[in-house]
C-alpha cells in the first residue's frame, strides 16, 4: 500500500537570479510569505537572493510561482530554481544577513534610478522629516552601480558604510512595512551625506546654507561645480548668455552643445518639439538626455525668445535635455516657497573637452579650479565614474547615442553561450564589453583615449566591472588598427592571453547582429557607414556594405576612395575633404565655392600639391568624411569644433528644409577583385562625383543650402537602397543592418529604414547599443568568441555561400 501524502508543513529552498538586488526583492519576497502565511528566510548571495520558505503545500506553490510573475518592477528575474527540503519547524520569517555565492558567480548590480514620485512628495513636504534632504532616496529609487564596491549588495559594500543609521533610519530599515526596508542608501539628515558649498577665499557652508548660496551664483551668472552621481556637473543658468559664453571659453569647449536640464517638461516646450516617445524617454527612470528638435518659428513671429539658447548650442538642430533625477537637482531649482530660481540649467560633464568626469573631491577641487566659481559638494564618495546617457527617438524608436548612467550596468542577451571575454572597444567614445555564457555587460561611457587619465579610468572601471559580475577573462578582443591605445591596453591587460584583433566595420556589423539576437548562422547585408575605421588593405574604411556573420565577411559595395589629406586635420577643416572629393571628381576649384572659399590661400597651394603628389595622404572610403565635404561645400560648417559638427549641421539643414522630392544620384561600377583571384568579383564601388557635380550646379545657381542636404540625404538613402537590392540578388539575402556612427543621422536613419522596408527587407537597426563606436565592444567580443579575429592585417579569407 502507497504511504499517505504528507499532511505537514513542507519546507522549499528558492533560487532567484538576475537583477534581483538593489530594487527591493528580499522585502517584496518577505511580504509575499506573510500574505502566504509562509515562515523561513530571506537572504542576498552572492549570485542572487536565497530564500527557504515552509508551510502549506499549496501555499508553496503560489510562491513559487508568484516570486518571478509578481516581482518588483524595477527587477527582471532571470531565473527561479527551488528544490524540497526538511522542514525546520521555523516561525515568522526574516531577511537573513547576506552569504557567499556560487564560486565565480555575481548577481547584478541595478544602474542609477532616477528619484521616484513619493520620495519626491517627502522631500516637498514640509511635515516630512526628510523635507529638503537632498539625498533622499528609498528601495525604488537613487544610487545603486557608481556607490557598489563589492557583492554581495549590502550598506557595507556600498559607499554608505561610512555613514551609520540614526535610531529612525535604523528602525525603518528594519520595518518590513516601510518603503525603506533593507533599502542600503537610506539616508536623513541626522545620519546622511551633508552638503558644502566650497569657494575661494570664504568659508565653507553646509546644509541649506550651501545650497542657498549655490542658488545666487547661479542667478548672479556663475559657474558652480555640482558633484552628483556619477560624477561632478558644470553648472550655469542657460538663460544667461554671458554665463554659458563664459563656461563655454574657461572649458575650451568651441561650439559643442551643453545638455540642459528643465525643471519639468512644460519649462522647455517653448524650445522643443516634444512626441510622446520623447516625453516617455525624457521622465522614465532612467531620466537620460534626450535630443530634442529645436521648435522652428511660428508663422507669426519667434515660438521662444529670439536666441534664447543659441549660446547652448549654437547652430545645432537639436537641444540635449534632461530632467532632474537627484533631489539635489530638484533642490537646485527650488521648491515650493523657494525664491525664483532658474527654470533650465546647463549642465556638462565637469571636466576639461576630453578628459575624463571627475569624481574625487580633492581632483574637483584641482582640475575644475579654473572652470568654477564654487563648488556644491558632498561627502559620499562615487566609486564609479558615470556620465549621463543620450539618446534619440527616430521613427518612434530609442537609437542610444551614448550608453551610460540608468542603462550601466544592465546585462544584454546573447544568442549563444560564450567563453570569458574582455573586448576593449574603440578609441573614440570607449565602452568596453565583458562577457561570459549568454551574458554580457558594457561599461559606462569611458571617453577617448587620448590621455593617461582617461587610459587611467579606463583600467579602473575594467578592473570594478570584473569584480562585480565575476568575469575573468579567458580571451581578449580590440580592434585591428595598430595605433589604437585601446588595443595596447587590451594587449597589457591580457598579460599572456590571446588578443583577438577584430577589423573595425566587421565588429559593428557584428554589434548590430548581437543585438538582435541572430545567432549567425546565416549572413546579413551590413551596410556600415561611419567616419573612421581600419580597413584590411590599409586603407581608411567607413563607407562599406558587407555580407557577413560573426564567422567572417566579405566587402560587398564600398565608397569611392579619395585622399585624406593630412590625417585628423582633414576631420577638423571639412573644407579639406571638401576639396579633396571635387579634384576626384573632376570638379574645378572655383573661387566662388564656399569650401575653397573658406581654405586660405597658403593652404590651397600646399592642399593642391599634396593631392597631386600624395604626401600625408591615405585613401579614404569614409561616408562621415563625405557628409563633412558635402556640408563645407554647401557653405554650412567648414571648421568643425567637436566630431561630426559637419554632419549634424548638415542633418540639420536637411530637415529644416523637408523632402526635395529630387534627390541626387551615385553612380555605381564594378571593381577588379580585392582578395585575388577565386575570391568572386571586387566590390561594387559608389562613386559621389555625380552627387557632387549635380550640387555645384544647385549653389551655382544660387539652391539654398538646405535643399543641397536634403537632396545629399535622398542621395545616400536610395544608394543604400540600391547596393541592398543588389546584394540580395546576388547572394538571396533578406536582412539589413544599418550601424555605424552616421546611422546616427536620424533623417537618413529613417530615410534608409522606410526603403528597405517598403522593398521587402527586414532591417536590423540598433535600439540596445549605440550605432557609433559605444557599440563596438559587443561586436568585437561577439566576433572574437567565434575565432573569427584575426592578429594579422592579411585580406579575409572567408566567403559568403552564395559568394
Amino acid at each position: 500500500m502507497a504511504p499517505a501524502p504528507a499532511t505537514g508543513p513542507l519546507r522549499r529552498r528558492v533560487s532567484v537570479r538576475g537583477l534581483v538586488q538593489g530594487v527591493g526583492f528580499r522585502p517584496f519576497v518577505h511580504a509575499l510569505a506573510a500574505e502566504l502565511g509562509l515562515s523561513g528566510h530571506v537572504s542576498n548571495t552572492g549570485d542572487g537572493v536565497l530564500a527557504e520558505v515552509e508551510g502549506a503545500p499549496e501555499a508553496l506553490d503560489r510562491f513559487c510561482e508568484r516570486v518571478a510573475a509578481d516581482a518588483p518592477p524595477l527587477a527582471r528575474v532571470g531565473s527561479v530554481a527551488h528544490e524540497a527540503i526538511d522542514a525546520t519547524g521555523e516561525a515568522g520569517f526574516t531577511i537573513a544577513p547576506s552569504r557567499p555565492g556560487a564560486a565565480g558567480r555575481r548577481a547584478p548590480i541595478p544602474p542609477d534610478i532616477a528619484t521616484c514620485e513619493d520620495c519626491l512628495g517627502e522631500l516637498a513636504d514640509p511635515a516630512d522629516r526628510r523635507y529638503r534632504h537632498p539625498f533622499i532616496t528609498c528601495t525604488n529609487c537613487g544610487p545603486r552601480f557608481t556607490i557598489v564596491t563589492d557583492l554581495p549588495y549590502d550598506r557595507a559594500h556600498t559607499t554608505m558604510a561610512r555613514f551609520p543609521f540614526c535610531p529612525d533610519c535604523a528602525r525603518e530599515y528594519a520595518d518590513p512595512a516601510d518603503r525603506r526596508f533593507h533599502a542600503q542608501p537610506v539616508s536623513c539628515h541626522d545620519c546622511g551625506p551633508r552638503l558644502a558649498l566650497v569657494a575661494p577665499g570664504a568659508a565653507p557652508l553646509g546644509g541649506e546654507a550651501a545650497l542657498a548660496r549655490a542658488r545666487a551664483l547661479l542667478a548672479a551668472g556663475g559657474i558652480v561645480a555640482v558633484k552628483g552621481i556619477g560624477g561632478y556637473h558644470l553648472v550655469c543658468d542657460a538663460l544667461d548668455p554671458a554665463a554659458v559664453a563664459l563656461l563655454r571659453r574657461r572649458k575650451n569647449r568651441g561650439d559643442k552643445p551643453f545638455a540642459l536640464m528643465a525643471r519639468d517638461p512644460a519649462d522647455v516646450e517653448p524650445y522643443v518639439l516634444l512626441d510622446a516617445a520623447e516625453r516617455e524617454l525624457l521622465t522614465g527612470p532612467v531620466r537620460p538626455i534626450v535630443l530634442l528638435r529645436r521648435r522652428p518659428p511660428a508663422p507669426d513671429g519667434p515660438a521662444a525668445p529670439a536666441g534664447a539658447l543659441d549660446a547652448v548650442a549654437p547652430n545645432a538642430p537639436d537641444l540635449g535635455v534632461m530632467l532632474p533625477y537627484t533631489p539635489l537637482h530638484r533642490l537646485l531649482f527650488g521648491l515650493p516657497g523657494d525664491p525664483p530660481g532658474p527654470r533650465l540649467l546647463v549642465m556638462t560633464s565637469g571636466n576639461l573637452s576630453g578628459e575624463p568626469i571627475v569624481t574625487d573631491d580633492t581632483e574637483a577641487l584641482d582640475r575644475l579650479a579654473p572652470l568654477v566659481d564654487a563648488w556644491l559638494t558632498h561627502d559620499r564618495p562615487i566609486h564609479v565614474p558615470c556620465d549621463d546617457s543620450v539618446l534619440r527617438v527616430v521613427d518612434g524608436e530609442p537609437v542610444p547615442l551614448r550608453r551610460s548612467r540608468g542603462l550601466v550596468p544592465l546585462s544584454l542577451e546573447l544568442p549563444a553561450d560564450v567563453p570569458p571575454v574582455l573586448a576593449a572597444g574603440g578609441d573614440l567614445k570607449n565602452v568596453f564589453a565583458l562577457a561570459e555564457g549568454r551574458s554580457v555587460w558594457l561599461s559606462g561611457h569611458i571617453g577617448d583615449m587620448d590621455d593617461l587619465a582617461t587610459l587611467t579610468a579606463f583600467d579602473r572601471a575594467v578592473t570594478h566591472l570584473s569584480t562585480i559580475t565575476g568575469v575573468v577573462p579567458e580571451i581578449v578582443a580590440a580592434d585591428r588598427h595598430p595605433g589604437y591605445r585601446s588595443a595596447r591596453r587590451a594587449a597589457a591587460l591580457a598579460d599572456g592571453r590571446p588578443v583577438a584583433r577584430v577589423q573595425h566595420h566587421h565588429a559593428h556589423l557584428a554589434s548590430a547582429l548581437a543585438e538582435h539576437g541572430r545567432d549567425g548562422s546565416r549572413p546579413v547585408i551590413g551596410v556600415t557607414f561611419d567616419g573612421t575605421g581600419y580597413g584590411d588593405d590599409g586603407a581608411v574604411w567607413g563607407g562599406e556594405v558587407l555580407i557577413g556573420n560573426y564567422a567572417g565577411f566579405e566587402r560587398f559595395a564600398r565608397l569611392a576612395y579619395v585622399p585624406l589629406p593630412g590625417g585628423d586635420s582633414a576631420v577638423a577643416r571639412p573644407y579639406r575633404m571638401a576639396l579633396s572629393h571635387l579634384r576626384a571628381a573632376g570638379i574645378a576649384w572655383s573661387p566662388r565655392l564656399a569650401c575653397v572659399a573658406a581654405c586660405p590661400p597658403d593652404e590651397l597651394r600646399v592642399l593642391e600639391r599634396q593631392l597631386a603628389t600624395g604626401p600625408n595622404t591615405v585613401p579614404t572610403s569614409s561616408m562621415g568624411r563625405l557628409f563633412d565635404a558635402v556640408s563645407s561645400l554647401a557653405g554650412i560648417c567648414h571648421r568643425a569644433g567637436y566630431e561630426a559638427q559637419a554632419a549634424i549641421e548638415l542633418e540639420g539643414a536637411a530637415r529644416a528644409h523637408g523632402p526635395s522630392g529630387d534627390g541626387y544620384r551615385f553612380t555605381v561600377r564594378e571593381s577588379a577583385p580585392e582578395y585575388g583571384p577565386g575570391h568572386g568579383p571586387g566590390p561594387l564601388v559608389a562613386d559621389p562625383g555625380p552627387v557632387l557635380a549635380a550640387a555645384v550646379a544647385d549653389l551655382t545657381a544660387g539652391a539654398p543650402a538646405g535643399l543641397v542636404a536634403a537632396r545629399f540625404h535622398e542621395a545616400v538613402a536610395a544608394l543604400v537602397r540600391q547596393l541592398c537590392a543588389a546584394a540580395r540578388d546576388r547572394y538571396g539575402l533578406g536582412e539589413t543592418a544599418l550601424t555605424g556612427g552616421v546611422f546616427g543621422n536620424a533623417v537618413l536613419l529613417s530615410a534608409c529604414a522606410r526603403g528597405l522596408a517598403a522593398d521587402g527587407f527586414t532591417v536590423l537597426r540598433h535600439r540596445l547599443v549605440p550605432p557609433n563606436d559605444g557599440g563596438l565592444a559587443l561586436g568585437q567580443l561577439v566576433v572574437a568568441a567565434h575565432g573569427a579575429a584575426r592578429e594579422e592585417t592579411a585580406p579575409c579569407a572567408w566567403r559568403c555561400p552564395a559568394g
